[in-house]
């Protein structure tokens, strides 16, 4: 009984209670406590006991568990053996399938070698868990890798996991190792595409077998194995990129397996007669008899030309050298079909034997060249298995000798790049490196070894693009080096021509990136930039990222990548190409000759696109529209300075009301030469159907624009709308707007004061100076809004139905908020106010429908006037096309869909719809809905559009600054002179409002007149580009007269605005007419603003004084004297104004001169004036009236005080008193209100004689600046009394 106390938790060591001890001494007990002697009895206990002993429990273990092992032995090896019987029955049935020929019966054998074949490269791992067979692997055929095979992946078969981990931890943390599948790939490797015609060769390599075939690459290959049925232990599989028409294709990383033992074919029985370089090249120079053999040719590979395709033929070109010093070679051109395939099995630097060659002459080339024949051979060159042949060359040369294969220096040895701008030559040489990086891949762009760029466009890479990515390794044999090329490239660039060639030495581990689907498409677009455009390499990089920057403003949400860069065609050409035209006509040269590739792998010295070149300057570049619209808010707010806007000494008396109203509007215009590179404006062409504007889109945004046909005409047709608009010339406009409270001019540097910066962005663009390309339907909607972009809508698919009515427009009205009528049975909420504007015109025949492509006939107007007036309403989306109508313009108004009756008519389905209520009595009103659309009509389309004037109406001069109102509403043509936007308070306004003072534009007057235009809310803000300089057209402005007689303008609702021209980009200050002051008096003919020399007579008026900058109330002390409230601001500002009598012997006049201007009038110097204002100061105010010549003056202050006596000495001085060049204005702009008055008779004593004469009457003007006269008079003045 001891055995059933062992130690445990029942045992006596154990600290349980007694109670437990006490059961566990009873001896063996059941699952319920019980003593089993109590249930069977002594007897049957002791047996039990024996067999629960410790040692006999452990050998029945051990029994059962042999027995259950090696049941489970024999079940997996039945497990296994089904597995492996599946497994065979799977490889013949796809052997029979795919590798034995259609038709017969099956080849056991072929199915055993294909089997010991896979057996022996399974076993070769060491590791294969004593299994025989690779059962996890799976046959694959070409067709199921083409069809099912989506991903890239790769196959090692002899590879166990732990080789293949540490495989793709060697590629690097920077990419993804390709993924591994259990595939067992078996084909025949060959050099045919799909049939079995020669012609197809083109030397690419195929693996083919009863399903199909599959482009492969192979690092080293052997001529021998073409033709024969090979196991592939190891590969990848790259497929196609998503949605493209290619193929994938195979990369064979090792030797293949030969099912079938491959022939060794023995050596020749007797030595090959060969000729070595030197003897070749004699041999072509002579004219001999053995000029019609066909030597063989033996030699060291010096050189590989590409693999040259051309419509015609291919072709490569090798050089053979020789062990000689003099260096000598010879060429042998490959062009035999079933030969071209020798390019991948060829080396530099490894010795061959060429047999059969026949010399021929190339056309356009100066030497006659060896050329294989269909019969010739590659052999690798074996000492012992050839002979050179002697041949005696009778005779002298035909020919001279070509130039000697050029020897490779160090490139350390050559100096230096030159300066930028001069022609470099580039540098051959021979590099093998890493691919690092895809730069461009459909432009044949990458890096090497993270340092040098790599350009393979200059050869035909059509079969390296698919396989050159990061990882691979490559040999560059005769590449140029270029450093410094400019064109947005900063580091040296390695650039095969067809001279060099490209050779493989290893494949990528990693995956391909997924590149984004700009850069898939447009290969054949970058070869037409290479080969057809001839550009050299500087600028065909500039030219790729060119490319890439547009793909990216364009693609693909407003165009697809494949319309973008589709290949150019004389019938559908390539919008890329177009784009970059207008700038690469500019830089390539015309009548480049084009390449031709024999004589760039043959001639010496050597000439391709790659030898010589010159740093290239970034010609332009294309920036987002979000990137030109940010960079325009940077430079208009970096170049804000209140100080230049308001220079000294003006500023320094400006009270703080005028000075943050002065500040309060200014605008910036840059032009495309103040960036460097200078940007290219490029965009679709699209309206706002919130805003009613143009606006130019891309990727990243939109952008403002006014568009200009031409100078004076403006952009009508609508048909614009979708296009694409590239602009070499135009002006970036940023208009600020800032409010800000600077108490004085001192303050002026300090930006707290500035509580809030606004910028309009906009360009202004003459469509004349700009390129306009038509972009494939349908655009799409830009990327950074989920609507789309408001274009016309577009008549619906397939036969296009709907009606149309000419009009012409006679007159438009503001685009603003209005009121609308609510029609019956809206809603009951109160409407607000919608962005509309409305259209007069005149319907021009009946309604027309549509028939094919194009109008039937109008229908008869039954009821209606020959000169019907219509009332169109355009609001909501409509709005879009308001900068498109413009009066005196024939337009046609489309409507889609099925013909409605009565449409066009009074009481139609579209005149009853909302109107504003000061026309709810109006029946010809139509209201234009969404899904109609515009059209600009030809005269032609209605003859008697022709007898109609288009002439902008315009108001008379006279009736403009008359005092006759009959009409008071005036339309005029005008160049703006100034902007200001004048706040609540300031120059009594009541409100905010905008202050335009404008030249009238007149053909009869040589000086036009000036007249200020008001724009108050609800044309706030003003419309775009009312800029200084712009000239606008006016329609249907209110004129009003001031209490001072002068006559101004304020915008109405019927008021419209059109831009007739930008202003200029270089301002030119033309000089002030110097003019008698008697031509003042010629009323609007005389200049407002001009020059003239005069004599001041008298002095009238003096006043000094300092006000607060803040109230304007007298500081006496430099302290504001307002009491109630009192002021925020100690700040005291200087003012001084003087009135003056001059004249010029025609005509007298009265001059007001203001503030920094009455120092000029006194003659006194900065620091006299300066002086002169600190001794006002203190008193607060001087003012000095002389009521004449001679009489004494009245004074603020004491006459007897030494600062009055002073500036009345001043005064009567001849310091005041003299000849000046005046430049002014006139006080009060002209006008026909206020009659001049006629000349009085007027005495004059001039010594004892008395004079009587007819004077003109006194003119006020205001002086604008005083300068002293070059040749000052000897006259002195004359002195008049009554």
């Amino acid at each position: 009984m001891a055995a059933f106390r062992a130690e445990g938790p029942g045992s006596a060591s154990s600290p349980m209670g007694n109670q437990e001890q006490t059961t566990a001494n009873c001896g063996a007990v059941d699952s319920w406590g019980r003593p089993l002697t109590q249930l069977y009895g002594k007897g049957v206990t002791d047996n039990l006991e024996k067999l629960l002993r410790p040692e006999v429990r452990a050998g029945v273990s051990k029994e059962k568990k042999k027995k259950k092992t090696l049941k489970e032995v024999s079940r997996r090896r039945q497990k296994t053996c089904s597995k492996e019987q599946a497994w065979l029955e799977a490889a013949q049935a796809f052997i029979e399938e795919t590798l034995c020929p259609p038709g017969k019966e099956p080849d056991v054998q072929l199915t055993q070698l294909v089997i010991d074949c896979v057996k022996t490269i399974w076993l070769s791992q060491g590791r294969n868990q004593g299994l025989t067979l690779p059962l996890s692997y799976s046959f694959v055929s070409v067709k199921d890798l083409r069809t099912h095979q989506r991903l890239p992946c790769c196959s090692h078969l002899s590879w166990s996991s732990t080789a293949y981990q540490a495989w793709a931890k060697e590629a690097g943390p920077h990419g993804v190792p390709l993924p591994r599948e259990r595939l067992l790939l078996l084909g025949t490797l060959t050099d045919l595409s799909g049939d079995l015609e020669q012609e197809c060769r083109n030397g690419s390599l195929y693996i083919r077998d009863n399903t199909g075939t599959l482009g492969c690459e192979l690092i080293d290959l052997d001529l021998s194995w073409l033709g024969h049925l090979f196991l592939f232990p190891s590969w990848s599989y790259l497929p196609p990129a998503m949605k493209s028409s290619g193929e994938g294709h195979l990369e064979l990383w090792g030797a293949p397996v030969p099912v079938f033992p491959l022939t060794i074919s023995p050596g020749p029985l007797t030595p090959i007669p060969v000729l070595y370089p030197e003897m070749a090249s004699r041999l072509l120079r002579h004219r001999s008899k053995h000029r019609n053999v066909q030597p063989n040719l033996a030699g060291e590979l010096v050189r590989l030309s590409a693999l040259v395709k051309s419509r015609k033929k291919a072709y490569f070109i090798l050089s053979l050298g020789g062990s000689s010093p003099d260096g000598s070679h010879v060429s042998v051109i490959v062009q035999v079909p079933a030969q071209l395939v020798w390019h991948r099995a060829l080396w530099p630097h490894k010795a061959y034997v060429l047999t059969e060659l026949r010399a021929s002459k190339l056309p356009g080339h100066r030497y006659r060249i060896w050329m294989t024949s269909p019969s010739s051979q590659l052999l690798p060159l074996k000492p012992e298995c050839v002979r050179e042949l002697e041949l005696e060359l009778e005779g002298a040369p035909l020919e001279t000798n070509p130039q000697p294969l050029p020897i490779l220096s160090n490139p350390q040895d050559k100096k230096g790049p030159g300066p930028d701008g001069l022609v470099r030559d580039s540098r051959l040489l021979s590099y093998t490196g890493t691919v690092t990086g895809t730069l461009n891949r459909a432009a044949g762009l990458y890096e090497l070894d993270g340092q040098l760029g790599l350009c393979l466009a200059y050869q035909q890479f059509h079969g390296l693009r698919r396989v050159v990515r990061p990882g691979v390794r490559l040999e560059l044999q005769d590449v140029h080096l270029l450093q410094s090329v400019g064109g947005g490239m900063r580091r040296p660039m390695l650039a095969p021509c067809l001279r060099g060639a490209v050779l493989l030495q290893g494949f990528s581990r990693l995956a391909p990136e997924t590149q984004p689907s700009r850069r898939a498409p447009g290969a054949s677009l970058y070869e037409q930039l290479v080969w057809e455009h001839q550009l050299g390499l500087p600028l065909y990089l500039w030219a790729t990222k060119a490319l890439e920057e547009l793909a990216c403003k364009l693609c693909p949400h407003v165009l697809r990548h494949h319309q973008f860069l589709q290949h150019s065609s004389p019938g559908n050409p390539s919008l890329g190409l177009q784009i970059l035209a207008p700038t690469l006509e500019v830089l390539v040269p015309p009548g480049c000759p084009g390449r031709d590739p024999r004589s760039e792998i043959l001639e010496e010295p050597h000439h391709c696109p790659l030898q010589k070149y010159a740093r290239l300057q970034t010609p332009c570049s294309f920036p987002t529209l979000a990137a030109l619209k940010e960079e325009g808010k940077c430079r208009a707010w970096a170049s804000f300075d209140p100080k230049t806007l308001l220079p000294l000494p003006e500023a320094s008396h400006l009270p703080s009301c005028q000075l943050n109203q002065r500040l309060a509007w200014s605008w910036l215009c840059l032009l495309p030469s103040a960036f460097h590179p200078a940007p290219v404006l490029l965009g679709v062409l699209v309206p706002s159907s919130r805003k009613g504007c143009l606006r130019l889109q891309d990727q990243s945004g939109s952008l403002p624009c006014l568009l200009l046909a031409k100078p004076s005409q403006p952009l009508t047709d609508p048909g614009l709308i979708g296009c694409l608009v590239r602009a070499e010339r135009f002006q970036l406009v940023v208009e600020r707007n800032v409010r800000s409270s600077f108490p004085s001019w001192k303050e002026l540097s300090m930006t707290g004061f500035m509580q809030k910066k606004q910028a309009r962005v906009y360009v202004q663009i003459f469509l004349a100076d700009a390129l306009i390309l038509s972009v494939p339907r349908p655009v799409l909607h830009s990327a950074t809004s989920s609507r789309p972009p408001q274009t016309e809508p577009s008549l619906p698919e397939g036969p296009h139905i709907g009606q149309s009515r000419l009009f012409l427009l006679s007159h438009k009205e503001a685009l603003m908020k209005r009121n609308f009528c609510v029609p019956p049975g809206a809603s009951s909420e109160v409407p607000k106010p919608t962005l509309s504007f409305l259209v007069l015109g005149s319907w021009l025949g009946g309604t027309q429908r549509k028939e094919g492509t194009g109008w039937g006939p109008p229908e008869p107007r039954e009821g209606e006037d020959s000169d019907q007036k219509v009332l169109l309403i355009f609001l909501r989306s409509s709005v879009r096309w308001f900068e498109f109508l413009h009066p005196g313009q024939l337009y046609r108004l489309v409507v889609p869909g099925p013909p409605t009756p009565m449409l066009f008519k009074e009481g139609g389905s579209s005149c009853v719809s909302q109107r504003p209520p000061e026309l709810a009595g109006c029946a010809s009103c139509l209201t234009v809905q969404d899904e109609w659309t515009l059209e600009l009509a030809s005269s032609q389309d209605i003859p008697e559009v022709l007898a109609i004037s288009r002439a902008l109406p315009e108001s008379s001069l006279a009736d403009l600054l008359s005092g006759n109102f009959t009409d008071s509403l005036v339309s005029f043509s005008a160049e703006i002179l100034s902007h200001l936007w004048i706040k609540p308070g300031s120059s009594g306004a009541t409100r905010r409002c905008v202050k335009l003072t404008v030249a009238l534009e007149t053909a009869d007057c040589e000086f036009p007149p000036h007249l200020d235009i008001y724009i108050e809310d609800p044309h706030l803000p003003p419309p775009r580009g009312l800029l200084p300089g712009a000239r606008v057209y006016f329609t249907q402005l209110e004129k009003k007269v001031s209490r001072s007689h002068n006559v101004y303008c304020c915008f109405r609702p019927s008021t419209c605005v059109q831009v007739l021209s930008f202003p200029p980009d270089t301002t030119i200050s033309a000089p002030l007419p110097h003019i008698y002051l008697a031509e003042l008096l010629q009323g609007d003919k005389a200049p407002f603003r001009a020059t003239a020399s005069c004599h001041v007579v008298s002095v009238f008026s003096l006043q000094l004084l300092w006000v607060c900058a803040h109230c304007i109330s007298i500081c006496p002390q430099g302290r504001c004297t307002r009491q109630s409230p009192a002021c925020p601001t100690q700040t005291s500002i200087s003012q001084a104004s003087i009135r003056l009598l001059v004249e010029d012997g025609t005509a007298e006049a009265v001059v007001t001169c203001r503030n920094h201007q009455v120092a000029a009038a006194l003659g006194l110097c900065p620091s006299e004036w300066t002086s002169l204002l600190e001794l006002v100061r203190g008193l607060g105010r001087v003012a000095l009236q002389f009521t004449g010549p001679g009489a004494q003056p009245e004074s603020s202050a004491k006459t007897d005080e030494p600062l009055t006596l002073f500036l009345w000495t001043l005064c009567t001085s001849f310091s005041v008193l003299r000849p000046i060049v005046l430049s002014f204005e006139l006080e009060k702009k002209p006008s026909k209100i206020i009659r001049i008055e006629p000349p009085r008779l007027q005495r004059f004593q001039c010594g004892e004689f008395p004079f009587l004469t007819r004077v003109n009457p006194r003119i006020r003007l205001s002086c604008l600046s005083i300068q002293e006269p070059e040749h000052p008079s000897a006259l002195g003045a004359l002195v008049s009394s009554c």
